[in-house]
């Protein structure tokens, strides 16, 4: 049996451009009969793409800050390693 995927897959152009038509003031239930994109998928991806302003004026989007939080914690892992290497090597 062949597993069958009847999804449709939008590039991220493509939602970042629905996002931004709703934003604009179209509805979500009329960018989704437009588009035939459930509301489900608008509304997640509103979620993921919508900014978030900052303290000091700027904005970030929730998927930019996820990729931030696993770089923040990689190097940190990085620096933590290169402390037990340096603890070794002073030992010698």
């Amino acid at each position: 049996m062949s597993k069958k995927n009847n999804g449709k897959r939008y590039n991220d152009d493509f939602r970042k451009m629905i996002v931004d038509l709703y934003h604009s003031g179209s509805s979500v239930k009329d960018l989704s009969s437009e588009y035939g994109i459930s509301e489900v998928s608008i509304y997640a991806w509103i979620k993921k793409f919508s900014p978030i302003e900052l303290e000091d004026g700027s904005s970030v989007t929730p998927d930019d800050y996820a990729k931030l939080q696993k770089q923040l914690l990689r190097i940190q892992e990085e620096n933590e390693i290169l402390k037990k290497a340096m603890a070794i090597f002073a030992r010698k």
